[in-house]
């Protein structure tokens, strides 16, 4: 048996013995990634909406019926257009389509309730949806790649990159430096064992329950929160698995830097938690933030990781289209791996 090979069942054994550890790391997950497709929603339903029709013709009947039965709105009815505004100061409608014909040109109009921003956005989204093909006059907004508006469309890619940063580089950055805290790594370091076989012989473990979490989270997205399913799927893969190679990268160089546990997990919390959640485009458009806070979030991994998932779950759109995301991941990935391996070795 190898050396390496003794290293990667000692930490295997390791990793396996400690329940607790095992627990958060495969339930975290699926948590995060049910609460964020299910629990914490963008999305509104039960839409209630009422119509003005000055002249019924069978494109308005066409339309009404269409609002009537679609799951996302709550038709109210057929009112006058000086109600319009009373029902939406009271919360008794929250949008209102109003029909007009001139001459022959069918004319809509939309009125909604823009106290709050969220449900004015996409209950007008939802109702140009309808009205589309129904109008020879341009209608302006449109949704693309999703047109039902889920959130777990939006949510999946940024749950994934969230959650392989956190547990690839906390758990890995945790692993090795209680090792020192210990000085058992005194003792390996001591032993014939070269310092990169210590290395990979603690990273692949991880590595390995990386791609566990992966499938099962691939599993739940494509079955579960209903994501279409192509065949991308394999470009998902490989571009996740270089991910998790910077994810651990980033790790083993924490592990070099810092002395203790609570350090470790406090760096790590610090350098990827609040990024990734407000920097990376997971929740907050890139586009929308100052110019100095987008150069800035050039170097967060999540931000290209995340964008390349956009690209190849929900747009299902060729690996071509994400050449600038992996050659950033992969420039990521090499340097951060060379400084981590030259970092420990120095210090060790």
């Amino acid at each position: 048996m190898s050396i390496l090979t003794s290293m990667i069942k000692k930490e295997t054994l390791h990793l396996l013995r400690d329940f607790r550890t095992m627990t958060v790391v495969l339930i975290m997950p699926l948590v995060l990634l049910l609460l964020f497709g299910f629990a914490i929603s963008t999305e509104v339903n039960d839409v209630k909406v009422v119509a003005v029709v000055d002249r019924h013709t069978d494109d308005t009947r066409q339309i009404l019926e269409k609002l009537r039965v679609n799951p996302y709105f709550t038709f109210k009815g057929i009112i006058h257009f000086d109600e319009v505004e009373p029902m939406l100061r009271t919360g008794k409608t929250d949008a209102a389509v109003v029909f007009r014909y001139d001459g022959d040109r069918l004319r809509h109009q939309i009125i909604v309730d823009a106290s709050n921003t969220n449900t004015a956005r996409l209950s007008t989204a939802y109702i140009e949806n309808v009205l589309n093909g129904h109008s020879d006059m341009p209608i302006i907004t449109n949704t693309l790649y999703n047109p039902q508006l889920k959130s777990a469309y939006n949510f999946v890619p940024g749950i994934m990159g969230m959650i392989f940063i956190l547990i690839c580089a906390m758990m890995t950055s945790v692993s090795i430096v209680s090792e020192k805290e210990t000085g058992t790594m005194d003792l390996l370091l001591v032993s014939p064992v070269r310092p990169r076989t210590i290395v990979f012989g603690k990273l692949i473990p991880y590595f390995f329950l990386s791609c566990i979490i992966l499938t099962l989270i691939l599993l739940l997205s494509y079955s579960v929160l209903g994501l279409p399913f192509s065949a991308s799927v394999l470009n998902v893969i490989w571009v996740t698995i270089l991910y998790i190679v910077l994810a651990l990268s980033l790790g083993l160089l924490i592990s070099t830097l810092v002395t203790n546990q609570v350090t470790a997990l406090l760096v790590s919390g610090v350098l990827f938690m609040l990024p990734v959640l407000m920097l990376s485009g997971m929740i907050f458009p890139i586009n929308n933030m100052p110019v100095a806070l987008q150069w800035f979030s050039c170097i967060i991994p999540a931000r290209w990781y995340i964008s390349a998932m956009r690209t190849l779950m929900i747009q299902q759109l060729p690996v071509s289209y994400i050449m600038t995301e992996t050659t950033v991941l992969t420039a990521m990935t090499v340097t951060v791996m060379i400084l981590a391996i030259k970092n420990f070795n120095t210090k060790h």
